[in-house]
């Protein structure tokens, strides 16, 4: 691997572990209530499986392997 390449994974990796956080943040500022919390719930487990699923596209065997995992994220 490239050093160039080893950046953008590096990037990648770090940007979604960065929004994850961020929509954490963000959930915790909104008022709770009966309608709100399922909705806030449910932002949260997408906001933060972002990265999840990258990470896990991220270890595919190869190339091939990684564009079919990441096609559905």
């Amino acid at each position: 691997m490239t050093n160039k390449h080893n950046d953008k994974k590096y990037d990648l990796e770090e940007r979604t572990a960065k929004f994850g956080e961020d929509i954490i943040k963000f959930c915790k500022k909104i008022p709770r209530s009966p309608i709100n919390d399922p909705l806030v719930t449910q932002l949260v487990k997408a906001g933060t499986s972002v990265g999840a699923n990258y990470c896990e596209a991220d270890d595919a065997e190869s190339k091939k392997d990684f564009k079919h995992k990441i096609r559905y994220l």
